[in-house]
């Protein structure tokens, strides 16, 4: 096998923005194709985020991008509920594949790209790509070297305003894809549930507003980690633009302060012991889109697991679907 992965793009979505340019940045990727539902879209993509690439692959339809036998891994960037569909259609041809966040509206949509996968021996991985930037291995250094004590409460924090370009997000039911939730609430939910470890969450009780389409514009809630620890998320279309979350422990605290922090923008990190002065931290620049496609990329070369799992995406659609389960009935959902 070559040192590099070949890559398709399913989707000619604003992220490619972000993830085009990372592609083709990465050490071990070569990205050859890239195609679109609507014709011509494709080209457009490739025009606008990544015009220096040359004899690069075209396609108005997904599907014949799929049969394609040199791509070895496609992402899919297409809208929140064609995301499983387009998964599983990619690992029925052989391909590995990443997929943008969420994978899947349902656990069971999920149970079934993991069958897939193990079947035609392909790895899989939910696009996170906030998990791949070093700010938050540095917290966890922090966290482990016990300056803050136990974990006890984290506050998640994800929010910006609403732009008219960005209406196709809450333009249908949330259980079509619609809604805040399953845009950044499902950031808000994964960056809590990193900071309590293996602890599984018991109980969540929620609360949101709803637009004529019904799908959620602001939420908060609460998750019960048992024993006295919780985990506080808010999100919204409405706020002010904010990434961010706060850990809470015994004898100390730390803030991240942009969860997002783009390639350009410094990583600025803040925490205190209750012992000693408070410490900021101003952390190299890093672009968490480039980074992630390199671990996958590897994942695939090593024949390594995935740093992010199907079970942890399993685990993070049990909350969400808690989470919008306790706003639609009006009461604490507890978890098996």
């Amino acid at each position: 096998m070559s040192n590099k992965i070949r890559w398709g793009i399913l989707g000619a979505a604003r992220i490619n923005q972000q993830l085009m340019p990372a592609i083709v940045a990465a050490n071990n990727s070569e990205l050859i194709a890239i195609a679109s539902r609507r014709p011509g879209a494709a080209t457009t993509t490739l025009e606008q985020y990544a015009p220096d690439i040359a004899n690069l692959r075209l396609y108005d339809d997904p599907a014949e991008l799929l049969k394609d036998p040199e791509i070895q891994a496609v992402y899919i960037p297409l809208a929140t509920e064609d995301h499983a569909h387009w998964t599983l259609r990619a690992i029925e041809h052989g391909k590995h594949v990443l997929c943008e966040k969420p994978i899947a509206l349902s656990i069971a949509d999920i149970e079934n790209i993991e069958s897939a996968a193990k079947q035609h021996q392909v790895y899989v991985m939910e696009g996170f790509m906030y998990r791949f930037h070093p700010q938050h291995q540095r917290i966890q250094e922090i966290i482990s070297s016990g300056a803050i004590g136990e974990v006890r409460s984290v506050r998640t924090c994800f929010a910006y305003p609403m732009q008219p370009a960005r209406l196709y997000r809450v333009d249908r039911p949330i259980n079509q894809g619609g809604g805040a939730m399953w845009d950044i609430g499902c950031y808000a939910i994964h960056a809590a549930r990193f900071h309590f470890g293996d602890t599984k969450a018991q109980a969540v009780t929620a609360l949101a507003k709803h637009n004529e389409h019904g799908a959620d514009i602001s939420s908060s809630g609460l998750i019960d980690f048992g024993d006295g620890r919780y985990a506080q998320f808010n999100f919204s279309f409405e706020h002010a633009r904010r990434a961010e979350y706060e850990i809470i422990g015994t004898t100390g605290g730390i803030k991240c302060h942009n969860v997002w922090a783009k390639a350009d923008e410094q990583p600025v990190i803040s925490w205190q012991a209750d012992s000693s002065e408070p410490q900021i931290e101003k952390l190299d620049l890093a672009n968490h889109f480039q980074l992630e496609v390199e671990h996958f990329c590897a994942c695939i070369l090593n024949k390594q697991p995935p740093r992010l799992s199907l079970q942890d995406a399993k685990d993070n659609c049990a909350i969400i679907l808690a989470a919008l389960q306790s706003v639609e009935q009006g009461r604490t959902i507890r978890l098996e």
